[in-house]
């Protein structure tokens, strides 16, 4: 396998120029995704305020679950529209529930993804962190060939990602700027509650009226505020990321030989069985 060095900045630059052709307007579908996001995390807040008035515990850990699952494929559905534009293939609105006809592998496979990478970080929080990204393609190799297993596509995963972690650790750090600007609300509020707690156990003064303000205003203004805000920062940001990184996906088929489309690897130095991933390389 050759390890491609990818030119981040012209990729970012081709993915702008792809969005530009899409029949449904990125920001139009970003905001329909995001939005069913808020409408599912607003039900999820409603049906804690009911648990916690005794209507029903088990139905709010119903919703809360529900509503976590139903975002997992809308999140897969909206992959799947990036990855139309990407072949140059219609995308509609309603690319976004696509997800929903493999929906069991598409939950299974999150699961699995997430179950592996806290056992990894149980060891340390590097580990943790390199297994995110060898993992980091499962979902994409699902989402093109809903045919194969959730080991499968782990297992591509894995091979796909050698020798590319560190620059896709690299174009996530090009977009940190507009992470970090999409989670200020969401930041503001962690950073009152755990000023006001800091006071509490020092026995300090209570907080400012601003922050005893703020902390007061109902969790349901509190979602709306964090994923409002999120919204409309992400309009401007992640449909290219989003088409940035199937492209970096695009290239680790092609030099890897493995995934859907992708030309068979070739076999000079070892059987395909045992990868050197395996082993622990970057």
């Amino acid at each position: 396998m050759m390890v491609q060095q990818i030119d981040r900045k012209q990729l970012k630059r081709d993915s702008r120029a792809l969005l530009r052709t899409a029949q449904v307007a990125p920001m139009a579908m970003t905001a329909l995704y995001l939005g069913l996001v808020l409408v599912l995390d607003a039900a999820d807040v409603v049906s804690g305020g009911s648990a916690a008035l005794g209507i029903g515990s088990l139905l709010s850990t119903f919703v809360s679950v529900l509503t976590w699952l139903v975002g997992i494929v809308l999140s897969a559905g909206f992959v799947l529209y990036c990855m139309a534009i990407r072949r140059g293939e219609r995308a509609e609105f309603l690319t976004l529930f696509d997800g929903f006809s493999f929906v069991g592998k598409v939950i299974g496979l999150n699961i699995v993804i997430m179950v592996f990478t806290a056992l990894w970080s149980m060891l340390f929080v590097i580990p943790g962190i390199v297994a995110a990204y060898r993992y980091r393609f499962a979902l994409y190799n699902l989402y093109e060939n809903p045919s194969i297993g959730i080991m499968e596509a782990l297992n591509m995963s894995k091979r796909q990602t050698t020798g590319y972690k560190m620059q896709l650790f690299m174009l996530d750090l090009s977009y940190f700027g507009w992470t970090f600007l999409a989670s200020l609300p969401a930041a503001l509020l962690e950073w009152c509650v755990s000023y006001q707690e800091l006071c509490s156990i020092l026995g300090a003064a209570s907080a400012s009226a601003l922050i005893t303000s703020l902390l007061a205003l109902p969790d349901l203004t509190w979602i709306f505020i964090i994923d409002l805000w999120s919204l409309a920062v992400s309009l401007f940001y992640l449909p290219a990321y989003q088409c940035t990184e199937l492209g970096y996906f695009d290239i680790a088929k092609s030099t890897s030989g493995v995934g859907f489309g992708a030309e068979p690897p070739r076999q000079d130095g070892w059987n395909g069985r045992i990868h050197p991933d395996d082993l622990g390389g970057w």
